[in-house]
């Protein structure tokens, strides 16, 4: 079966191409310092082709979840690096998911002052604190373009710590509606300066980060992760022709990066958009049906058999399988994973979930 042959990506060779995606868990607590606790959640996971973490904020302004871990401060990135240890002693890989939460926070998840994004559009929702309670989304602060450059050198630095962490790469979170796909999306990018309007405009701020990340840490340590017309958390790319557009340009302006892969999110990997994407970036391409379509062992081993993707991004079924890579070699049974535990503070439908037996 194909799905178990290797695939070189970037500087690795991956043993499978099952990709574990990034999936907000909210383990970290308050002082976002991922413990033994993550650790072991991880190395369980080793056995997929490469680890994507869940979405790691850049600073304390980008946090959009309460118990999501960041690497800004030295405990953080000291945790991290526990976790690529562990990863690695159980023969894993893993990369690190860099993400800026925009507009889909508060201030009282963030503690500062302020919410950040392209335009001062705010979410037509309500947000979940910590304590359980909601509240409507604030009007973020709409980003100079002065201090677009203190965003991507979050970006940069971030990169650099998880590195040092011994984590072997990063993923650039271009997706599902937080801070970089924001610019992408006409409907909370209004601004009126180079980094709005047309599509190559919308696409700038993305391809800046990239281009930052890349000199800082190398291509062949970095991803990108996209999600075109996944309309959440109040994005909408409803404009085929636009998406196109917009995507198309955000892969060209890329692509002369060589960056290690590109992973979509979309709920047709082998349909006429995703396959114009992947041929303008002509590298190692990831496909994640998304949260609608939960991947099974035959989507995923169909989609590299047929040439539509190179690897495969799979979610829960990782969660709650954490040798999932062996049961589908198998054809063994599969747990099905426990929505109520997914999200929390505890062991609980995080690291308890069993193995098959020897």
């Amino acid at each position: 079966m194909q799905l178990f042959t290797p695939l070189n990506l970037g500087a690795l060779t991956l043993p499978n191409r099952i990709v574990m995606a990034p999936m907000t868990r909210t383990r970290a607590g308050e002082d976002g310092v991922p413990g033994a606790m993550v650790a072991e959640y991880y190395a369980q996971r080793a056995g997929a082709g490469l680890i994507i973490t869940e979405g790691v904020f850049t600073s304390s302004e980008s946090r959009a979840y309460p118990g999501q871990p960041g690497i800004v401060t030295d405990a953080q990135q000291q945790g991290w690096a526990n976790v690529a240890a562990a990863v690695h002693a159980e023969g894993g890989l893993v990369f690190m998911q860099l993400m800026h939460g925009g507009r889909v926070s508060h201030t009282k998840i963030t503690g500062t002052d302020r919410i950040v994004a392209p335009s001062a559009i705010a979410i037509d929702g309500e947000v979940r604190l910590a304590d359980g309670s909601r509240t409507p989304f604030p009007t973020p602060h709409a980003l100079t373009t002065e201090e677009l450059a203190d965003v991507r050198a979050e970006f940069v630095e971030t990169a650099r710590r998880a590195v040092e962490a011994g984590i072997d790469g990063v993923e650039i979170h271009a997706a599902n509606g937080y801070l970089l796909h924001e610019f992408l999306a006409p409907s909370s990018n209004q601004r009126t300066d180079g980094y709005g309007g047309s599509p190559d405009a919308r696409a700038k701020f993305v391809i800046d980060v990239a281009e930052a990340v890349v000199a800082e840490i190398g291509a062949d340590r970095v991803g990108i992760r996209i999600s075109p017309s996944h309309n959440i958390q109040d994005i909408a790319e409803t404009d085929p022709d636009d998406v196109e557009s917009t995507y198309l340009a955000l892969v060209r302006g890329i692509r002369p990066l060589g960056l290690s892969y590109l992973s979509i999110l979309h709920a047709e990997p082998a349909g006429d958009l995703a396959q114009s994407i992947r041929q303008e970036f002509a590298g190692t391409f990831v496909v994640n049906t998304g949260f609608g379509a939960v991947t099974t062992r035959d989507d995923a081993e169909a989609f590299v058999a047929d040439g539509t993707a190179d690897a495969v991004a799979v979610g829960r079924p990782l969660i709650s399988n954490p040798d999932l890579a062996d049961r589908w070699k198998s054809g063994a049974e599969e747990h099905p994973v426990d929505p109520a535990t997914l999200y929390g503070s505890g062991a609980a439908g995080y690291t308890d979930y069993p193995k098959l037996k020897p």
